[in-house]
């Protein structure tokens, strides 16, 4: 199964289409999840089952009511990918007694192919005033959505010299270089000594579809945090770019 959509995501000439690339990085986010969900301690080890994938051994939940809550959610995920109508997603870890964040994972996306004008700082402020989140409110995991105005379309054209054409080993050696950083990460990352829950936001364009199970939610920042920026990968029509913050202790500051 894994096998025929790594192929459906690539034609004969490597030309990577929407379709394809939305499969790329909706695959990526389900195994990113699993593996953050088990690197962070969130689920003990035996819900848990290790597969080989992008070439290095993951961890994914063998539990079916996370697994039928995270296909809820990536299948969302991928209709506003299909779309061009989601900008983030975020994994949010939250303390389960006090529902303080303590670690936000947040993933950037990109539509590399969708040439758009950078906002002023008055267009970014404005657009952070009309922020809106959602989420849905099933205990202990919460589907959030985080909405925005879109940015307006810039007149200038593209570059002459045609962007590089990446094949879907390319693709998935950037990957791999990705999750391996978010596995070392647990090196630097305080512990989370605390039972802890999880959410997951996305923030997508103003104009989007929200299916009625989205409601409004807070964009789950962390208090007090440290950011560390991540590795990034790009298909030929998207690009993800990844970074964490974490809460520092109070003598840590």
């Amino acid at each position: 199964m894994m096998q025929q959509r790594q192929q459906q995501a690539t034609s004969s000439r490597n030309q990577i289409t929407l379709r394809g690339s939305t499969q790329i990085i909706v695959e990526f986010f389900e195994y990113c999840i699993n593996s953050l969900l088990f690197q962070r301690g969130l689920y003990a080890p035996e819900y848990f089952k290790m597969t080989k994938k992008y070439g290095l051994n993951m961890l994914v939940t063998t539990d079916p009511e996370i697994k039928n809550h995270m296909r809820e959610i990536l299948k969302q995920v991928e209709a506003w990918l299909m779309a061009c109508k989601v900008e983030k997603l975020i994994l949010a870890i939250k303390s389960k007694e006090t529902m303080t964040v303590l670690e936000r994972w947040q993933f950037d996306i990109q539509n590399t192919k969708d040439h758009t004008a950078v906002p002023t700082q008055q267009q970014q402020q404005q657009q952070q005033q009309q922020q809106q989140p959602f989420y849905d409110d099933k205990e202990n995991q919460v589907y959030s959505f985080n909405s925005r105005a879109t940015t307006a379309s810039s007149s200038s054209s593209s570059s002459s010299n045609p962007p590089h054409e990446k094949t879907e080993k390319e693709i998935q050696t950037e990957i791999q270089a990705i999750l391996r950083q978010i596995t070392a990460s647990v090196t630097f990352l305080p512990m989370l000594d605390e039972k802890c829950t999880w959410t997951i936001l996305c923030q997508t364009e103003k104009d989007a579809e929200v299916p009625a199970t989205w409601t409004d939610a807070d964009p789950h920042l962390v208090h007090n945090a440290e950011q560390v920026r991540l590795r990034s990968f790009s298909t030929n029509l998207h690009k993800i770019d990844a970074m964490v913050a974490y809460r520092l202790h109070d003598d840590d500051v």
